[in-house]
């Protein structure tokens, strides 16, 4: 375990922005017209999966649709100055061509509310969920699709964009298809970064606010640090997942491994910032079909009741990620930590916001950071992981502020930490009652 408690003092930029982040089908409740809705009412959601007897389906997640307006309170009391936040774009347009402005209204009033709390609003437009219709069509699996993006786009952007301070197209698209290549996923990964390009010109048209799209960085490493075989099928993996990515955007190339390169003058400089999502690292083993490996045994954190995929800190990982990202300024967009033990959330940000630091110190041009999450969720197939600075009662839809939200308030108020803060609220560092078999 790291020493959290003998951290040196540090400070970040004036002006840094401190916040939040959620996504809509995790928190709203009720999202019925969405893809990601219909999938969890099939009885094959429930199989073939050994971790099935976790899964659930959303239902009214966490009230907030309901409830944003208490909600909204909340996060000002939290000292957060920045709050990131999706609109489903299934409750905007439930009907292929019919718009619901009520919906509309509703997210418009969530928008007004953050902003006159002096909230800067970062709004992603798309968050893995989209119209169960557009699904039905094929998505954006093909390629023709992305008109029915573009008209919600028109219909929407001129009406919020006055109130938004950041922009993300869609949420990591880039690790779509896993570790999948050739002519069976490079036609999604080449339509995506078209579909991203498309958003960011549009919103150029209403919005003079920063825009990007949010990049799950992935730390891959080989599991034998000096194997060969294992260092190739890491760059292999990085490729994959995140340099097609980074370097389409720069220079407007779309290359992807088992298919010929294309040039799309759209995309090159199609962002504003570099929107990171980073959480820990990833074992890559070239003797296993899907490269993916077990983590090292000592380094296993086992915290919440079952297996995930986030059993490790790595913040060093989050420092070597940003040092690839010199040429256009840095949000990090999610980072975070699931624990049943809220003793590991303080640890965890205590331990990424000094890597964080260290990337400052080194150049990298860092201007914010929105822990993932501002409140406990639904993540996508179960309620067990925690990722919250706020608990919520699935039944009652209680929030109640955890000890790590006063902690990062503290940080946010003194723009700023060191060990003695840490100290303030944690009295000793967690232990593990036990792994999950």
């Amino acid at each position: 375990m790291y020493d959290v408690f003998s951290l040196p003092a540090i400070r970040f930029p004036e002006g840094f922005v401190w916040g939040s982040a959620t996504a809509g089908h995790q928190i709203e409740g009720d999202n019925i017209h969405s893809q990601a809705w219909h999938n969890e009412q099939q009885p094959e959601f429930y199989r073939d999966d050994p971790e099935r007897a976790t899964r659930a389906p959303s239902g009214k997640a966490c009230d907030h649709f309901r409830l944003y307006r208490d909600d909204v309170e909340l996060i000002a009391s939290l000292g957060h100055r920045a709050y990131r936040m999706s609109i489903e774009w299934s409750r905007i347009e439930p009907v292929e061509g019919r718009w619901d402005h009520q919906a509309l209204a509703h997210y418009l009033d969530l928008l007004e509310r953050l902003v006159q709390k002096g909230i800067q609003v970062f709004v992603t437009l798309h968050h893995f969920t989209h119209p169960f219709w557009f699904e039905r069509l094929g998505g954006f699996d093909k390629a023709d699709n992305r008109r029915f993006f573009e008209r919600y786009l028109t219909f929407l952007l001129p009406k919020i964009s006055s109130m938004v301070s950041g922009w993300n197209v869609i949420n990591e698209f880039n690790q779509w298809g896993g570790l999948t290549a050739g002519p069976a996923i490079a036609p999604l990964k080449f339509n995506m970064l078209r579909t991203h390009a498309l958003g960011y010109h549009l919103i150029k048209r209403y919005s003079s606010a920063p825009v990007s799209s949010a990049h799950a960085f992935i730390h891959w490493f080989p599991r034998r640090f000096h194997d060969d075989l294992d260092r190739r099928m890491t760059d292999f993996a990085d490729f994959t997942t995140n340099e097609f990515f980074f370097h389409a955007l720069r220079t407007g190339e779309l290359v992807y491994p088992g298919v010929d390169a294309e040039y799309d003058p759209e995309v090159k400089g199609s962002l504003d910032f570099w929107s990171v999502n980073y959480y820990t690292r990833h074992m890559v083993d070239a003797r296993l079909a899907g490269l993916d490996g077990p983590r090292f045994a000592h380094k296993l954190l086992q915290m919440i009741p079952m297996r995930f995929y986030l059993e490790e800190m790595y913040p060093e990982g989050l420092t070597a990620n940003l040092e690839r990202l010199r040429d256009y300024p840095v949000y990090i967009t999610e980072n975070g930590c699931c624990a049943a033990d809220d003793r590991f959330r303080i640890v965890y940000l205590a331990l990424h916001l000094s890597a964080l630091h260290e990337a400052l110190e080194r150049g990298v041009d860092v201007r914010g950071y929105f822990y993932w999450s501002l409140m406990d969720n639904y993540e996508w197939t179960t309620f067990i992981p925690r990722f919250g600075l706020v608990a919520v009662d699935f039944q009652t839809f209680r929030r109640s502020p955890k000890t790590s939200a006063l902690f990062y308030r503290e940080i946010i108020r003194d723009n700023g930490f060191g060990g003695e803060t840490v100290r303030r609220y944690l009295d000793a560092l967690p232990t593990l009652p036990g792994r999950v078999a």
